[in-house]
């Protein structure tokens, strides 16, 4: 694999990467299929395996650096830039978790080094939603023996068949009941993919459904499960990690939304007009209230990498980041008429892409209900 230097970020490979998965993206938008070869581009590069920390032979880079190639990746293909966060995102908790035995930290961290392989949370269901909304999940763990048969299903599962590793959300059938997540390798028996995924945006992520039907999980697989009581065995530094590395991702949709207009202003030249639409003030102040949106999610997001921001506040960023990118890109889509609109160019697919921003956790009913609780508590 390679090794980047302490700047790798700024790997000129990077950039070329970048374009590469640009090129692809409308492809696979439009067959709502899984980009493989990005997938293993990006593995044979090593960028899979940089979250995870130098003793097990890693990258060790930062959280900063997380989200300056996420999104950077973003830029040339969001739903491969998400199965990335992701990876990230759960490589860090494992490296990180007071809960995890070490030796199973090991062989997983060791598993992503070497392989490059895939891990995500699987945690959505079908009746449950969401579980950051509370509630006990209905996928279940039965004691068999020695060990655990697994049966329920999750839904929205981004990178499904790309992963080799699930982190589990489900609940004991004990009395008192335990939840949290267990450790699942995906390519044993009694575990399906079905094809669900066909939504407005984010079409490659893969998102399908993941159907489990007693499936043997060894006692040490229940890595992160506690008592009903306890609650949430997730950290909060882990669910700011999140928010923010979503707020990189949209923020970077939104960003080549306004670079794709800009260059449609400067091409655009109506035979009535005679000269590009780039020389009409109309579009210049136009241009100039997406930019100071995007400015704002800059000064948002540069804030959240140099204060010690709470979970609340870093709730607020990707609330704010999220939907001033998503206007950023409306209004550009209102006023390029049907180019704006048209599937042979890029612009409408970044606006069914930014859209769904709103629906990644935290959502923005529960953080702005969490936010003024938090306020009226306090004063």
């Amino acid at each position: 694999m390679t090794h980047f230097s302490s700047r790798w970020h700024d790997h000129p490979a990077l950039d070329a990467l970048v374009k590469q998965l640009s090129e692809r993206a409308p492809h696979y938008d439009r067959v709502g299929e899984i980009a493989f070869e990005n997938i293993e581009i990006l593995r044979n590069a090593g960028y899979f395996s940089l979250a995870v920390p130098k003793e097990y032979g890693g990258g060790g880079i930062s959280f900063y650096d997380m989200t300056v190639i996420v999104e950077k990746i973003a830029k040339g293909d969001p739903s491969t830039a998400l199965i990335l966060a992701m990876q990230y995102l759960h490589t860090t908790s494992i490296a990180t978790s007071p809960t995890w035995p070490p030796t199973i930290r090991e062989e997983i961290l060791l598993d992503i080094f070497r392989h490059g392989s895939l891990i995500n949370a699987l945690r959505v269901e079908p009746d449950l939603g969401t579980p950051s909304r509370g509630g006990i999940p209905h996928t279940r763990l039965t004691r068999a023996g020695k060990d655990w048969h697994l049966t329920g299903q999750k839904i929205f599962s981004t990178g499904s068949s790309a992963l080799r590793w699930g982190l589990v959300w489900c609940a004991t059938d004990e009395t008192p009941q335990r939840v949290g997540q267990v450790l699942v390798r995906l390519d044993q028996p009694g575990i399906s993919i079905e094809k669900s995924w066909h939504h407005l945006g984010m079409r490659a992520t893969g998102s399908d459904t993941f159907i489990f039907q007693k499936v043997k999980i060894p006692d040490r697989h229940l890595v992160n499960v506690v008592s009903v009581e306890e609650g949430n065995p997730e950290t909060p530094d882990l669910s700011i990690w999140h928010a923010l590395l979503l707020s990189h991702l949209y923020n970077a949709i939104a960003h080549s939304a306004r670079d794709w207009f800009i260059s449609f202003l400067h091409k655009r030249t109506p035979s009535g007009l005679g000269k590009p639409l780039a020389t009409l003030p109309r579009f210049h102040t136009i241009v100039g209230e997406i930019d100071s949106l995007l400015l704002s999610n800059t000064a948002l997001l540069d804030h959240a990498h140099k204060a010690d921001i709470s979970l609340p506040e870093a709730s607020q960023i990707k609330r704010l980041v999220t939907e001033q990118a998503i206007k950023a890109v409306n209004r550009a889509i209102e006023v390029t008429g049907n180019p704006g609109l048209d599937q042979n160019n890029p612009l409408e697919r970044h606006y069914r892409n930014v859209l769904c921003g709103r629906i990644h956790s935290p959502q923005g009913d529960t953080v702005l209900e969490t936010a003024g609780r938090l306020a009226l508590q306090r004063s």
